[in-house]
């Protein structure tokens, strides 16, 4: 049963249809552009990575409008979303590549993440890849 369970997981993820109209888009209220984000975002991360005092945190985006509608697995997201690709280290010391995040701010904070330490998994990793393909910075290793 549990070899099916990724199988299952797999299939459900390509039946959520993320795909966003521009009514959807123009109906929420994402509030003035933050000022602040990168701040915040480092905030966070410095209390979720192994190592983050040397990690290499890439700003990819500028904050951009972003509007994801709620699926089964996931609820609606929408406010400014910046794209960030991490470099973390393991517990060994190496770092082991780069991974892309997706933040999601309102009013200054953060209201939503995709990807990263605290959402590692497949469902997590997806969103934060197509998020920041729809930001501008396509995750393409």
């Amino acid at each position: 049963m549990k070899r099916w369970l990724p199988v299952a997981l797999a299939l459900g993820l390509a039946a959520c249809d993320t795909t966003v109209t521009k009514e959807e888009m123009q109906t929420a209220d994402y509030g003035p552009s933050p000022v602040h984000y990168q701040d915040e975002i480092k905030s966070y991360l410095s209390l979720r990575l192994t190592d983050p005092k040397d990690a290499v945190v890439e700003f990819r985006t500028e904050p951009k409008q972003l509007y994801q509608r709620g699926t089964p697995v996931r609820g609606e997201q929408y406010g400014w979303g910046v794209c960030v690709w991490v470099n973390d280290k393991n517990k060994q010391g190496a770092y082991d590549g780069f991974y892309p995040m997706s933040f999601v701010l309102r009013n200054e904070k953060i209201v939503a993440v995709n990807g990263g330490p605290d959402d590692f998994n497949i469902i997590g990793a997806r969103y934060a890849r197509e998020q920041c393909e729809r930001l501008g910075a396509p995750f393409n290793q």
